[in-house]
């Protein structure tokens, strides 16, 4: 399944949808409020309302259905109930201690380390990102993440997998002249991190995709390719990662978690860095493309 979050028209509610052919089918419209409104909802739900989305899809009604053309598309899960972002490609972890002239650190393959990071400043398909005032070097970072659907604690990895629902595209933003003043303390990332994440268009069910196998990504900035990586080459597996995370503390229905960027699919390992108003495209054929303008610094 293909799940969005939209608005039918600019002054609706946003509502949960599924992608039926090129149309996006309102999941409590179309199942008579059987279903919840809200992409929160339908995963605090659980398997039997994904059952009976997954039943909608397939009967594909023909009525309370919205052009996709039409639609406007919000970030997938407009409200996470938190976002952790890891730093599960290895080129990219070794490249970044290349850069500091330091050794790479050993400890990076005994823990799938991670950061917590803003899950209230959330931005989807289409959406102007601000450029803050205090940032030189605005960053994207292209990434999958994967939405917890399952409550659970002190998972087993196969466990963790179980509790996955889907997958989506995440633009990490870096203001990478401040998060390298942060890290430089040891502490952080914060005001580097902490002003914007992008997600979308879709949030794609676990069982429809192999992210091992499936996800291929593409960056593109004001439509010339800047780099391609695959999601198969990370170290660290989402099953793993939110096993790490669930021991002594609970994962929750809602919960994000990035992948980290591939090894190039970010300007701080391309040295090329993007300028107010450029538009950044992150191409991942399984998903969507997650496109994003580039806003002009405040003064």
């Amino acid at each position: 399944m293909k799940l969005a979050t939209f608005r039918p028209d600019g002054a609706a509610a946003p509502r949960a949808g599924i992608l039926v052919g090129s149309d996006l089918l309102d999941l409590a419209a179309a199942s008579s409020g059987r279903l919840p409104s809200t992409m929160l909802g339908l995963l605090e739900a659980g398997p039997s309302a994904w059952d009976a989305a997954r039943a909608l899809e397939k009967a594909a009604p023909p009525g309370h259905r919205t052009p996709l053309a039409v639609a406007r598309l919000l970030a997938p899960l407009p409200n996470p109930t938190a976002l952790r972002d890891f730093f599960a490609f290895e080129d990219h972890a070794r490249a970044g201690s290349e850069r500091r002239d330091e050794a790479f650190p050993e400890d990076w393959f005994s823990v799938p380390a991670y950061y917590k990071g803003n899950h209230r400043e959330i931005y989807g398909p289409e959406d102007v990102v601000p450029w803050p005032s205090y940032t030189r070097k605005l960053d994207f970072e292209c990434e999958i993440a994967c939405v917890v659907g399952l409550k659970g604690r002190d998972l087993s990895p196969e466990a963790a997998a179980r509790s996955i629902f889907g997958y989506t595209v995440f633009n990490d933003l870096s203001a990478r002249d401040i998060q390298k003043k942060e890290m430089l303390l040891r502490m952080g990332p914060a005001k580097g991190k902490d002003f914007a994440n992008a997600f979308g268009p879709f949030l794609v069910t676990a069982y429809s995709l192999d992210p091992a196998r499936d996800l291929t990504m593409t960056v593109r900035v004001n439509g010339e390719v800047w780099s391609k990586g695959a999601f198969g080459a990370q170290h660290w597996g989402f099953p793993l990662m939110v096993s790490h995370v669930s021991q002594g503390e609970t994962v929750y229905p809602g919960d994000l978690f990035g992948s980290g960027t591939f090894h190039r699919g970010c300007g701080l390992d391309l040295d090329r860095w993007v300028k107010p108003g450029d538009v950044i495209e992150l191409d991942v054929p399984a998903i969507g493309v997650l496109r994003n303008t580039f806003g002009t610094p405040a003064a």
